[in-house]
């Protein structure tokens, strides 16, 4: 640290700002996660775990499937600490998986639905998953990949197995074993088996891959436990146990919509609504009014795209059920939280979280301040800095941007079989984050944008995101992504080009980018105004509405001819 500067963070003047009744620290039980669902299936049985399609499957309904499936994963030879990779959309089979995977004492890796044959190829590889659990519209990418994988077993599973049209002993498929089949013929006996939750890797949560090669975050049952029970701290002054329900509209195989949509709900005997089809808006609609939810975790992207509808007014009444939205994964526009609230009623809690740290580690309070454009405080138990961006030990001035470190019961245990990267992110306890931040006089924090999208221009450094929040403003644009391009005149220093989509009813036109960039100019510094702007119909993103700006650096190093 550097001696000249005062530690501003070591008093954690985040916590003066938290909600009445929530501590600064909370005990965090040493439990395997399996026995969340243990323990609400035996305190709200007969109370609707899952809603999906119509169909509602009830807590002990859940809690039996899981058990016979961590019983036939045993009699297949899963062993304690094997690799299960499961490859699912938002159905039931997801949640009885997660949980059964974990029952039978194996390690969970979850694949994205949208991975590409070499994507999901990769994951399979480096976690050394044998068995897999998959959707069958999934089934010829895991065929082609098969033998170039230590797969031993496929599960398949379909859309309307645990649908109210239901299906019966649905036909088995050579070289795979059906999911339904096999838990209606298997007796739960779940082994018995001893946990060390500190060190006892539950899930192999693999990084987005938006800045290089996927690696496996190994979140321990603790981590897991650790943000389960903050999270319910955090709002249970504004909850009932048993007694809400959450539209699940996040994809349950990323971290934020995991921990925040699925395992804090089954930990506080919530109703959980499942949205299949994520971007299917009239599904979205009719799960609304059908299950009256009370809670809506959510993107910046989710949120703008229901303010685009001509009708979006005509639906208001129907969310009047929301209280609390959160927002997380990316930045949210400022004036889209503002007319989404105003609109609807409800409170937005934009907050912080990664793969790495299981993953809340900040938010807005529920009650208190607050502050439109920060990720809110630090969550109990957890402990923040930011520090010079090339040299970690060195502490940044309050007020002064510095790369984000965090330290608490969330951070995992490390990466998947990278010592060396683990090494390289982990500092005595701390996780150093790659996000560049602030925190202002309250503790509140600023995400100012990620290390590696820093833009240099001529020795200046520009924000991507402070940029996009200006171009978010103009009433043509609809979204904006900013990169760095190199100057060819001067090695090391870059030009800043923006990357834009305009609303309907706008066209591009040199008149709209004269105009878009006169903005700029009165809303930024010279330096930071763009200097290149593209107009595309749409940008590369995940499933969560992340910009991928490595796609679009990509894009332009093969224009410039360089290898990528």
């Amino acid at each position: 640290m550097n001696e000249n500067i005062e530690d501003p963070y070591a008093k954690k003047p985040w916590v003066k700002h938290y909600d009445e009744g929530v501590p600064a620290d909370i005990e965090i039980p040493e439990m395997n996660l399996y026995e969340v669902l243990d323990n609400t299936a035996k305190e709200f049985g007969k109370r609707t775990a899952i809603y999906f399609f119509g169909n509602r499957i009830l807590y002990k309904k859940f809690k039996n499937i899981s058990d016979r499936l961590a019983t036939a994963l045993v009699n297949l030879g899963v062993k304690k600490g094997d690799v299960v990779a499961l490859l699912m959309p938002n159905f039931p089979q997801f949640l009885f998986s997660f949980y059964g995977i974990l029952r039978a004492g194996a390690i969970l890796t979850t694949c994205s639905v949208l991975y590409t044959e070499h994507e999901l190829m990769y994951q399979v590889n480096d976690s050394g998953a044998e068995v897999i659990i998959a959707h069958d519209s999934q089934l010829e990418k895991i065929n082609n990949i098969r033998d170039m994988t230590r797969l031993r077993h496929v599960i398949i599973t379909n859309v309307l197995d645990y649908t109210l049209i239901g299906t019966k002993n649905p036909p088995e498929i050579t070289g795979t074993i059906q999911f339904l089949n096999l838990v209606e013929k298997t007796k739960p006996n779940p082994p018995q088996f001893d946990t060390n939750p500190k060190e006892d890797v539950a899930l192999l949560q693999y990084t987005g891959g938006t800045t290089g090669l996927p690696k496996g975050a190994m979140l321990t049952h603790y981590n897991l436990v650790s943000n389960i029970h903050t999270i319910y701290h955090w709002v249970k002054n504004e909850t009932k146990r048993g007694n809400e329900t959450v539209l699940s509209n996040l994809p349950l195989f990323h971290i934020y919509g995991m921990t925040v949509c699925m395992n804090s709900f089954i930990y506080s005997g919530s109703t959980i609504a499942l949205q299949a089809d994520l971007r299917d808006q009239k599904d979205f609609f009719e799960i609304i009014k059908k299950t009256h939810p009370s809670f809506l975790p959510g993107v910046p992207r989710m949120y703008m795209r229901l303010l685009e509808r001509d009708d979006f007014d005509d639906y208001v009444k129907d969310l009047r059920s929301i209280r609390i939205c959160n927002t997380g994964a990316s930045p949210m526009p400022p004036e889209v939280m503002k007319e989404f609230e105003e609109k609807t009623g409800c409170k937005i809690l934009e907050g912080f979280g990664m793969s790495e740290t299981s993953p809340v580690t900040h938010t807005n309070p529920l009650n208190g301040v607050r502050k439109i454009g920060s990720v809110g405080l630090a969550i109990p138990n957890t402990e923040y800095k930011l520090v010079d961006v090339d040299d970690y030990t060195k502490i940044v001035p309050q007020g002064e941007p510095g790369e984000l470190m965090i330290k608490g019961p969330q951070v995992m245990k490390g990466y998947w079989n990278k010592p060396e990267e683990t090494a390289a992110q982990l500092k005595d306890g701390w996780l150093l984050t790659g996000d560049i931040g602030q925190m202002d006089e309250d503790g509140y924090l600023f995400i100012v944008d990620r290390k590696k999208d820093m833009v240099n221009v001529s020795g200046f450094k520009v924000y991507p995101r402070e940029l996009e929040d200006v171009l978010f403003e103009h009433e043509a644009i609809e979204n904006a992504s900013v990169i760095g391009v190199p100057d060819p005149k001067l090695p090391g220093s870059e030009f800043v080009k923006a990357y834009i989509v305009l609303k309907d009813g706008y066209s591009e036109s040199k008149e709209l980018e004269n105009d878009i960039k006169e903005f700029c100019k009165k809303n930024l510094a010279p330096y930071k105004v763009p200097k290149f702007f593209e107009f595309r119909k749409e940008l590369p993103e995940t499933l969560v509405g992340k910009v991928l700006r490595k796609d679009l650096k990509e894009i332009e190093a093969r224009r410039r001819g360089e290898e990528v």
